[in-house]
């Protein structure tokens, strides 16, 4: 139990994050609606693996993709996403995205919600990023328009 506890690092207040994250929302939840999704873009410093994240507002959460299957658009749950150094990766609408599934409450346009990253480097050691994000009823501006069309 030790050396598990040893091998998982937490990033401290004033620490500058191994992981920049940029253009972060979670989808609003109507009432009635038991999952949403979260988006954003994520920038490492160092070679890094996203391999989960959680909420204390979900009872689950899973990394996700969609992909397109003949003309059928496919969603399924993924183990693991690299985060190349230096390469932004996003996590939109329509691809790679965080899942929050069993929502302990509805999720309104204003709240924010805090999600922790569950990274792994190349030791193969579990850091986690918490960082704090806002629900919107769409993706930001400054998202959009990073966006292809």
């Amino acid at each position: 139990m030790a050396l598990l506890l040893a091998a998982v690092c937490s990033v401290s207040v004033g620490q500058e994050p191994l992981v920049q994250v940029n253009d972060a929302w979670v989808r609003q939840a109507v009432k009635g609606q038991s999952g949403t999704g979260g988006f954003m873009t994520l920038t490492s410093r160092v070679p890094l693996t996203l391999v989960g994240f959680r909420s204390p507002v979900s009872a689950s959460a899973e990394l996700h993709e969609m992909s397109m299957q003949g003309d059928v658009m496919r969603m399924r749950a993924i183990d693991a996403l690299p985060l190349p150094a230096g390469q932004p990766v996003a996590l939109q609408p329509g691809g790679h995205h965080l899942m929050l599934m069993g929502l302990t409450r509805p999720l309104s346009v204003g709240d924010h919600l805090v999600l922790t990253l569950k990274l792994r480097d190349g030791k193969g050691q579990i850091i986690k990023q918490t960082i704090r994000v806002p629900v919107l009823a769409t993706a930001p501006a400054a998202a959009t328009a990073s966006q292809p069309h």
